[in-house]
C-alpha cells in the first residue's frame, strides 16, 4: 500500500511523502507506518531525504519494473507475431537494441513458400533495416553518426546509404509516420516496416517489424505500417498494465474483426 501511494502520479511528480502523510492517506498507525517504511528503506525499494525528510520510490523499484517489463514483453510479444502475421501474411519479427546493430529475438512466419528469411539470434545493421530505423527514434544526430561510422561493411541493397543527411531526412520521415518504412535498403527485392515498443518509462524496448517481397509487401506499405504501428502502441499499454489475475490478456492486445 505505501508503495502505491508513493508510486501514484501526485507523487513521483513532487517531493516525496512524510510519514505522516503517507498514514493519512493509507489510515493507519504513524509507528505502524513508519516501521514499514524503514523495512522498505533497508532494501532499496524507497528513499529518504535527509533534509525534508520525506520519501519517495528507491531506485530498487525501478530496476524490478525494468526486469519484469522485459519478462512481460517475452510474453505478450508472440500473440501480436502471430496476428500480424495472420493480418498481413508476411513474416514478423521483434527486435532489441544490440550494440550497433538490431538483433532479432523473437520471429513468427506465415505459410508461404515465399518470404523473408528468418533472423532470430542475428543482428542486422541499423542504417538500412526499418528495425533499427524504429529503435532510433530517440537518438540524437550525433549519436546516429556513430553507428554509421560503426556500420559493417557489405553488399547492401540499392537504396541504402551511410550519408547522415539523408539517414536523417529518413529518420524524421519515419517519426512523422510512427513507423519506419525500408525499401530494398537492406537488400535488392526486400521491403519492411517497423515501428518502437515503449516501457512504463516511455523509452524505446523492442521494434515490431514486417519484412516480406518488394513484389508482393511493396503494394501494402501505408497499410502494413498502420498495422505495425498499431500493434507497437498495445504492446507498449499492455506492458505498463499488471496482467489480469485470470491471466486473460488485456482487450486491446485481442484480435480485432
Amino acid at each position: 500500500m505505501i508503495l502505491d501511494v508513493l508510486g501514484s502520479p501526485e507523487v513521483t511528480g513532487g517531493d516525496g511523502l512524510g510519514v505522516v502523510q503517507i498514514a493519512r492517506l493509507l489510515h493507519r498507525e504513524k509507528s505502524q507506518v513508519s516501521r514499514s517504511l524503514k523495512a522498505l528503506a533497508e532494501v532499496g525499494l524507497v528513499a529518504r531525504d535527509p533534509e525534508t525528510l520525506r520519501y519517495r520510490l528507491g531506485w530498487r523499484v525501478f530496476t524490478l519494473a525494468a526486469g519484469a517489463a522485459d519478462q512481460h514483453l517475452r510474453a505478450l510479444a508472440p500473440q501480436v507475431l502471430r496476428r500480424l502475421v495472420s493480418r498481413l501474411g508476411e513474416r514478423a519479427h521483434l527486435s532489441v537494441l544490440d550494440g550497433a546493430g538490431a538483433l532479432t529475438v523473437l520471429s513468427h512466419s506465415p505459410a508461404r513458400s515465399i518470404q523473408s528469411v528468418g533472423w532470430i539470434g542475428r543482428c542486422t545493421p541499423m542504417h538500412c533495416t526499418s528495425a533499427g530505423r524504429a529503435l532510433l527514434f530517440e537518438h540524437t544526430g550525433a549519436e546516429i553518426q556513430a553507428l554509421l561510422d560503426d556500420a559493417p561493411p557489405g553488399e547492401y541493397g540499392p537504396n541504402a546509404t551511410t550519408d547522415l543527411t539523408e539517414q536523417l531526412a529518413r529518420l524524421s520521415a519515419a517519426r512523422e509516420l510512427g513507423y519506419a518504412a525500408t525499401q530494398e535498403e537492406f537488400e535488392a527485392d526486400l521491403v519492411g516496416v517497423a515501428a518502437p515498443v515503449r516501457d512504463f518509462r516511455g523509452h524505446i524496448v523492442a521494434a515490431l517489424n514486417i519484412s516480406g517481397p518488394a513484389f508482393r509487401l511493396g503494394r501494402a506499405m501505408a497499410r502494413a505500417g498502420n498495422e505495425v504501428r498499431t500493434a507497437a502502441d498495445q504492446l507498449s499499454r499492455a506492458l505498463t498494465t499488471a496482467p489480469p489475475p485470470n491471466g486473460h490478456r488485456p482487450d486491446d492486445m485481442r484480435s480485432s474483426s
